[in-house]
């Protein structure tokens, strides 16, 4: 059996030679910018004697967080019914299995892009009857211009670098060879914290007194590009 070899003249190459000289350099870029959405959990709460009554008591308390939330309409990009749970809670004492009482749970996210209302929201839901509220997380849409901005740079960046290598030779760029994104941006908190919580008065047995709206500050956002690049070179004259 015969194995094509392709064109003997015009082999493969993988690196540079003396007459076709290759340059390989990284572009990096880090923006720091503001946060685009924020994410709160919100787990909904309640007991019974039985699961009717549990189920009942969570099925109001969910359907008036979901209102609630709802009700600050554009300033809620997104609203999802997450895990729900209705478990028996069994007597410490006495013979055999004896149901005391039943405990019901239900986790609600949501997303907000306006945060001026965050601290309101956040405050509200925290009001209400066995109502636990985490967040906020901060964060970055998937398509946010950063991330678009932070890989023109890094490519600028390597592009620069490249140049400033031939020119150090006496020589130029000829062609770009390869572009490799090998950095994802990650869009993480410039500083990082442990989210908060916060409980309703009923929830934490406390008493249930008013409280004024969060003056929630915004996590700036890190976003990281990273490529690689190959480049042939006029071959210098050294």
């Amino acid at each position: 059996m015969t194995v094509p070899t392709g064109d003997a003249s015009q082999p493969a190459v993988p690196y540079g030679t003396p007459d076709a000289p290759r340059i390989a350099v990284r572009g990096e870029a880090r923006l720091e910018v503001d946060p685009e959405i924020a994410r709160i959990g919100i787990t909904v709460a309640a007991r019974g004697r039985d699961r009717r009554s549990a189920l009942d008591d969570l099925t109001r308390r969910n359907t008036g967080v979901l209102d609630l939330v709802k009700s600050y309409g554009d300033a809620v990009e997104r609203l999802e019914t997450g895990a729900f749970s209705i478990t028996p809670e069994l007597t410490k004492h006495g013979r055999g299995e004896r149901i005391r009482t039943y405990h019901g749970r239900v986790h609600v996210t949501a997303e907000l892009t306006d945060f001026t209302a965050l601290g309101e929201l956040t405050t509200r839901l925290a009001d209400l009857e066995l109502t636990r509220v985490d967040g906020p997380w901060w964060a970055l849409r998937p398509d946010s211009p950063a991330h678009r901005e932070a890989r023109k740079k890094a490519v600028r960046e390597a592009v620069q670098r490249a140049r400033e290598y031939a020119e150090a030779l006496d020589t130029t760029l000829s062609a770009l060879v390869e572009l490799a994104d090998i950095g994802a941006e990650n869009a993480t908190p410039a500083y990082p914290q442990a989210p908060g919580r916060m409980r309703s008065a009923a929830y934490a047995g406390a008493e249930d007194t008013a409280a004024a709206p969060l003056d929630l500050e915004p996590q700036r956002q890190r976003v990281h590009a990273q490529i690689n690049a190959r480049f042939t070179m006029v071959p210098p004259r050294l």
